[in-house]
């Protein structure tokens, strides 16, 4: 039921947004060089590699210039970037993730591989155990404001509890959250 509902709400969104996506490609094609998107390795369900969708945010090369963390501040962002990211449309290709099915709309933000290090072996063959999200409980009720301790405690509250009724929460909470917080 969960991927049903994914599909179906993914492609409704992409129908929906798609004005908002032509818009947001010609703005960063225009104001800056390198390509419209950024794609990102990050590790999948049962630890499969997948390339993450992003509208490009950043200076092209960002990734071989810095961390893979992104500081408040950080000169990387365009300026472009520093908007898409605060209302989150940064992430909208992603959509595109979920409907491949390598992303779900909700479930732990995917990680880079090199985190597979802050974890437990128990703790990453849990989190892996389940499909990476746009959106997470994280996400949804601390955003940007979540310690990386405190984020990674919702993300197993999320698996722990995981259901279709938790996933429309979540998804309610995110939409409160881009519209009163947005990110950093």
């Amino acid at each position: 039921m969960k991927r049903v509902f994914d599909i179906a709400l993914s492609f409704l969104i992409l129908i929906l947004l798609s004005p908002v996506f032509l818009i947001i490609s010609l703005v960063i094609r225009s104001s800056s060089s390198g390509g419209v998107l950024y794609f990102s390795t990050r590790v999948g369900q049962f630890e499969k590699p997948f390339k993450m969708f992003k509208f490009r945010s950043m200076v092209a090369d960002a990734d071989q210039v810095g961390s893979y963390q992104t500081p408040v501040g950080d000169p990387r962002i365009t300026r472009v970037g520093h908007f898409i990211r605060k209302t989150s449309l940064d992430e909208l290709p992603q959509l595109l993730n979920v409907l491949i099915g390598d992303m779900s709309l909700v479930g732990p933000r995917p990680d880079v591989p090199n985190q597979k290090k802050n974890y437990s072996e128990q703790d990453w063959n849990k989190r892996v155990g389940v499909k990476p999200g746009i959106t997470g409980l994280a996400q949804a009720t601390l955003r940007s404001a979540a310690t990386a301790k405190k984020r990674t405690a919702l993300d197993f509250e999320y698996i722990d509890n995981m259901s279709l009724w938790l996933d429309i929460k979540i998804l309610f909470l995110t939409v409160n959250q881009l519209l009163t917080k947005g990110s950093h």
